[in-house]
């Protein structure tokens, strides 16, 4: 097992499954924290130590991506949307892409909200994304769920097996693969939406005429 970083095995050591809970919840909430790395190194630590139980690991891993999603999609919902409502017409965003906005959401925020658990980037914002878009949260919640395990169970049990070669193996896919799929998204989502934007907004007002 690679040495790991002091200050964080001294907090698995003092605080063990709350520590890694806790940091999770306030990346997953919209705070960038090493949320990846704290689970990683937890499994790592309970693979050479034994001091921790890798299924209470990924359980405190899984509920600490989730309770942290929830909070920042209520974050999203309650202050994020308020705020580009009120103030959204300084950075472009006016009222019909403000709907268009929340359309999209509606047809792939679920997509946005699993897999980006995978992606640093999106761990951090997909939740409070979600919120200020006004996803519905019985859906947000199923994919938030679905993909906070899923993570937790790949990266906590992958480490604990593979060692550090998790993070080769997945993590860098994770920075390096799907970061240039999400460049090269956004710019074709960017291409796209700017010349459809008209008739999206259209079919926005359709399905979302409040």
């Amino acid at each position: 097992m690679p040495p790991l970083s002091d200050e964080l095995t001294l907090l698995l050591v003092t605080y063990g499954y709350w520590c890694v809970a806790v940091i999770i919840a306030l990346e997953s909430l919209g705070i960038p924290l090493p949320g990846e790395t704290t689970l990683v190194m937890a499994a790592l630590y309970a693979a050479a130590t034994h001091n921790m139980d890798i299924v209470l690991v990924v359980v405190a891993a899984s509920a600490g991506a989730v309770i942290g999603g929830n909070m920042g999609f209520w974050i999203g919902r309650n202050v994020g949307y308020p705020l580009v409502l009120r103030h959204g017409r300084a950075i472009g965003l006016h009222p019909g892409r403000l709907k268009l906005g929340q359309y999209l959401f509606q047809l792939h925020g679920g997509k946005v909200v699993f897999f980006g658990r995978f992606v640093a980037l999106l761990r951090i914002l997909a939740a409070f994304l979600a919120g200020t878009n006004r996803m519905p949260f019985a859906r947000f919640f199923v994919y938030n769920l679905t993909g906070g395990i899923l993570w937790a169970a790949v990266f906590g049990f992958g480490a604990y097996l593979l060692g550090d070669q998790v993070q080769r193996l997945f993590g860098g896919v994770g920075v390096v693969g799907l970061v240039i799929i999400l460049v090269v998204g956004v710019i074709a989502a960017t291409l796209f939406l700017h010349r459809h934007e008209a008739r999206l907004q259209l079919e926005a007002e359709r399905a979302l005429p409040d």
